[in-house]
């Protein structure tokens, strides 16, 4: 017997002897928990009793005999027979050209190959084979060619999948395009077909690098039950969509009937359809009626005085129960996959009692009673849990517009603007009555009335007797309207409307503000949540006491016990990577402090040139002096800071009026261009000045210059041109320099090339987010960016691309896309292609790229994919679609070209914060109070098994650090944790835009910006902040119109204006 760990070593050792010394002997391995990977000529038989990690077998002569595979199985070129007894997880068989393949795969009831959902996946390539026939199945076989099968699981049958030779399906696999090995040396793996078949790559080892520390976390150790957990379907007729109306039901059922049916159980309800004991219920299904008085009336003319009452009928019947030891062997690490139900029990347990104190709010429970409210305008206040949200104000409706509006609605009439402005703001709230003492009854607004309510009147009887509304609240409730001229609010249903004047109505407590909040509430906002650390930990630690876990009689009946005391955890300081700046600056190199540095006595490493700029001045309040001014200025201080930049504009600068902008714009640049042209010039940069306050204008000029004229600009207000600070102006000057072409900076250790896995051998760094457009948008779509690293071994220069797709979808649509041209035949492109190949020309001429690729294949030999903005649930569909596209991408440049892909996912939206054991230790905390810059996390409160890590690689400045949560979601080129970690850190200080390391990886913030300026680009659908609503982007190498096809839902996603390519190929989105 060979051990794992001994196996790979043997092997290798062997040399080309490997064939003699294994002739027809058995390899015979034992219980395999990393990876095995034979990779030599094998002329006997492998077996593998058991295997749990990755094994990867190839050239095999023999046999292949595989008891049991949990994990990813990769046999490669068999030759004679395989036979595995159970698959569970992906097995991938390539080149089998003489017996059968016989795979034992439980609850696989035959080939269906169209199914998702998988128990055991087989994916085969080039296998000269037939399927076996099965009675049961009526799908067709082979009907749609595809390199993977896909095979659903059934729990009732476990047959087994033959598969043997067949001239006809070997024809068809052949012609399958095939992804094998890479032109390197590593292993790649092929993208996974669905998430069943997938298993996100294990944990390496914890890091080691680094000064250990430790810090506290707002995670709570809680203490598993030792119950006898039950789950019951619960099934309420007539169905509803609330969940507060379900919880009522349940509430209600358990009050009537806890101790004389529910055997004294104190269930826990999911608000649909799973309801939890700890302990069986005394009957196997029970139906109850229940009776509720209903709070809100959504028909009612407001006459009767009698509640109407709901009558539903509950059945509850037993489903399973609930084992926990799954989820103690998933925290102990001895599972790969997290027992979801087990989860969802706790969860449920936890959020009952918090469900009844506070409101709840997706994940989050808010309330007015967790600190001071805090009044954010407009009919608007916060909320906080350990966040805060906007929640609308319990006043009374007229209060409420008259905030809204910001002025005394009874002086003048409300404009048809006032009038949309309040339905905006009003539809779908819910109000209660004051005209009628303690019978408050609720309505949900509809809209409302185009009428003033002097003048609405409405049938009262059936022989058609009208009156006014003023008359009948005043004969029916003695109530005399005062605001006559106002609208009422209308409730209920068009067929069926309800008026009532906004003055008999309050709205009800506790309503989430969903729609966009406008600056000024934007900034309230964060005044409230701006708390510093050891504040926030105080409040976190006051919270969980009012929690009152270990009085929570839920919790008591579930036996779970919640630490009180914030989560001690290890953690190690990583060090500041060495920043290189030019040779002519007085300091060369400067190791950052605390996260930050500055530009005195520095050069910028790579200077752009600016020789030929102008300035356009659209403050009214800036004088062509000032303007002047503040341009030679800030041209001394690109000088000063290394960059080759002219002191004085080709033209004078020019004012214009901001609704002009289109106009002086063009015209401007059709002055300058008269007089570069002829001598073979261009126009450079554009300097622009901006009132304080702009509206659209920023956005139409960004779309203007780099969709139209091809031009890249830089924006200045017009406070900081009066203040004119050098800070000021060195930051400018960084933004500038990077749009030219420049560099600022780069690493030290990328110069030397001792950055593992990324120095040895050309690597391309992606980023990628896609933004979503804001609430109350239902029309416009997402905005997809992706941006790619230009400058091996530097990887600091990323150039970007941007494209619109279907209404809130997160993957990213255009990665790789593949079109008929009448002329080329099949074409493909997409934004991975254009990233590689721009890799390339970057530096390579193109006549200069065949003969050089051909000698020495230098193209990117890796890459590594930081993908932004994906939540834990859409971990396995992002990873497939993406993984999938950068793979046809690669294969669609050159046969066979498969480098190897590390994807790593960054998440900022998440509620964990890091704390110093010690606040008034100040070695371990920065000048806010917060941890210092590159602490890192990968224990305890980290996946169990998998590759992730919290890591805060900037400084506070102020509030409470959030850091950022990376998780490795594929990785063949096997960065151990250290290894990702420092490369990660290290690459936040790099960010072009400033002086100081950022809070996420700079590949993902570029894409970030780079996808919130695409929204500009959008035509002037404008919301009242000034962006945009959108359309699709053509890129490179994708011809136009083909993504203007596209349709969401039944609108087509419109086009994007392309960037112009001389804009796309540096960093126009700083």
């Amino acid at each position: 017997m060979v051990l794992h760990s001994e196996l790979r070593e043997v092997l290798n050792s062997m040399g080309e002897d490997v064939v003699g010394c294994l002739n027809r002997v058995a390899v015979v391995v034992g219980n395999t928990r990393a990876v095995v990977d034979i990779i030599r000529a094998v002329e006997g038989k492998v077996h593998t009793i058991q295997a749990e990690g990755l094994l990867s077998i190839r050239v095999v002569e023999g046999q292949v005999h595989i008891i049991q595979v949990v994990g990813l199985l990769t046999i490669r070129a068999v030759e004679d027979q395989v036979h595995i007894t159970q698959v569970v997880g992906l097995l991938s068989i390539n080149h089998v050209t003489i017996k059968d393949v016989v795979v034992h795969a439980p609850e696989v009831e035959c080939h269906s190959h169209t199914m998702a959902d998988l128990g055991g996946v087989v994916d085969v390539v080039f296998l000269q084979v037939h399927q076996e026939q099965f009675p049961s199945c009526t799908k067709p076989h082979m009907s749609n060619t595809k390199p993977r099968w896909f095979h659903q699981p059934h729990r009732e049958l476990a047959h087994p999948l033959s598969l043997r030779r067949s001239g006809q399906v070997q024809q068809q696999f052949q012609q399958l395009a095939t992804r094998d090995q890479s032109s390197t040396s590593q292993a790649i793996q092929i993208a996974p077909p669905s998430s069943k078949s997938v298993r996100f790559p294990l944990r390496p080892g914890k890091g080691t690098y680094g000064d250990r520390c430790i810090v506290k976390a707002n995670h709570f150790f809680a203490e598993l039950p030792d119950k006898d957990l039950h789950q019951y379907d619960v099934s309420i007729t007539p169905e509803v969509t609330s969940r507060g109306v379900n919880r009522a039901v349940m509430f209600e059922l358990v009050t009537l009937y806890r101790y004389s049916h529910l055997g004294g159980r104190l269930p826990a309800y999911d608000g649909r359809k799973s309801l939890y004991t700890a302990g069986p219920l005394p009957f196997a299904s029970r139906t109850f009626e229940i009776t509720l008085q209903d709070e809100e009336d959504s028909l009612g003319g407001g006459q009767g005085t009698q509640r109407r009452e709901r009558l539903f009928r509950v059945v509850i019947k037993f489903a399973a129960r609930a084992d926990l030891h799954h989820l103690a062997m998933f925290l102990a690490g001895r599972q790969a996959d997290a027992p979801q139900e087990a989860l969802q029990v706790l969860d449920i347990v936890l959020r009952e009692l918090p469900t009844t104190r506070y409101s709840p709010v997706g994940r989050s429970f808010y309330s007015p009673n967790l600190g001071r409210r805090q009044q954010l305008g407009e009919g608007l206040e916060s909320w906080r849990d350990m966040s805060s949200t906007a929640f609308i104000e319990p006043l009374p409706v007229i209060d409420f517009v008259a905030q809204l509006l910001n002025r005394d609605i009874s002086v003048r009439p409300l404009s048809d603007s006032d009038r949309v402005k309040i339905k905006k703001a009003l539809r779908g709230v819910k109000v209660e009555v004051t005209h009628r003492g303690n019978m408050r009854r609720k309505y949900r607004i509809s809209g409302l009335t185009s009428q003033a309510t002097r003048e609405l009147s409405f049938p009262v009887d059936d022989r058609g007797t009208v009156k006014t509304v003023v008359q009948y609240f005043l004969e029916t409730y003695g109530f005399s309207i005062q605001h006559t001229t106002l609208p009422c609010l209308q409730v209920g249903n068009q067929q069926r409307p309800n008026y009532l004047p906004m003055e008999v109505c309050k709205i009800v407590e506790g309503q989430r503000y969903s729609k966009r909040l406008n600056e000024k509430q934007i900034t309230a906002l964060l005044k409230v949540t701006c708390q510093r650390p050891q504040e926030r930990e105080l409040d976190i630690l006051r919270t969980v006491s009012h929690n009152a876990y270990h009085e929570d009689q839920y919790a008591q009946e579930f036996g779970i016990k919640i630490d009180e005391r914030l989560a001690s955890v290890e953690a190690r300081v990583l060090p500041p990577p060495r920043l290189k700046y030019h040779d002519s600056g007085r300091e060369k190199d400067v190791l950052p402090r605390v996260g930050q540095w500055n530009m005195m006595n520095k050069k910028m490493v790579n200077g752009g040139r600016v020789n030929n700029w102008a300035c356009i001045n659209f403050s009214r309040n800036v004088q062509d002096s000032a303007a002047r001014g503040f341009c030679h200025e800030l041209a001394i201080m690109c000088q000063i800071s290394g960059m080759d930049f002219a002191l004085e504009p080709v033209l004078p600068p020019l004012t214009a009026r901001p609704e002009h902008v289109e106009r002086a714009l063009k015209a401007r640049y059709q002055d300058a261009m008269n007089m570069l042209r002829p001598q073979g010039r261009e126009l450079d940069l554009l300097i622009v000045i901006l009132p304080d306050n702009n509206g659209s204008l920023y956005g139409d000029l960004k779309r203007i210059c780099e969709t139209d004229l091809g031009l890249v600009s830089q924006c200045c207000l017009t406070k900081h041109v009066f203040k004119m600070s050098k800070q000021y102006l060195a930051n400018v000057a960084l933004k500038i320099n990077v749009k030219v072409g420049g560099r600022n900076t780069v690493l030290v250790d990328a110069l030397t090339r001792r950055i593992p896995l990324v120095s040895d051998r050309p690597t391309i760094i992606f980023g990628a987010d896609v933004t979503h457009p804001h609430p109350g948008e239902d029309s416009s779509p997402s905005i997809a960016a992706v941006v790619a690293s230009q400058d091996w071994p530097e990887v600091t220069k990323y150039a970007g691309l941007v494209s619109a797709q279907a209404h809130r979808q997160e993957l990213i649509q255009d990665l790789f896309k593949v079109w008929q041209d009448p002329h080329r035949g099949t074409v493909t492109g997409g934004m991975i292609k254009y990233g590689l190949i721009e890799m390339i020309h970057f530096y390579f001429p193109m006549e200069l790229l065949i003969s050089f690729k051909r000698a020495t294949g230098q193209k990117p030999q890796r890459i590594i994919f930081y993908r932004d903005g994906v939540s834990e649930g859409q971990f396995y569909q992002v990873l497939l679609y993406e993984l999938d596209a950068i793979r046809k991408a690669c294969a669609s440049l050159e046969p066979n070209y498969q480098p190897p892909v590390t994807f790593v996912v960054v998440q900022k939206r998440h509620h964990t914060r890091l704390f110093a054991n010690n606040h008034n230790d100040q070695r371990t905390v920065d000048r806010s109070g917060n941890i210092l810059p590159g602490t890192v996390v990968d224990s305890k409160i980290c996946h169990p098994t998998e590759f992730d890590f919290y890591l805060c690689s900037h400084a506070g400045i102020q509030g409470t650090s959030r850091p950022a949560h990376y998780h490795v979601l594929w990785d063949e080129n096997k960065f151990t944790a250290d290894e990702l970690q420092t490369l990660t850190n290290n690459l936040c200080y790099t960010y072009a835009r400033c002086t100081r390391s950022v809070s996420i990886v700079p590949p993902a913030y570029y894409a970030h910006l780079a996808a919130f300026r695409a929204r500009f680009y959008m035509e002037p659908e404008t919301s009242d902040s000034g962006s945009m609503a959108s359309g699709a982007a053509t890129s490179r190498g994708l011809p136009p119109g083909v993504r203007s096809a596209r349709v969401a839902g039944n609108v087509a996603v419109r086009p994007l204006p392309a960037l112009k390519e001389n804009v796309k190929r540096v960093m126009f989105y700083c």
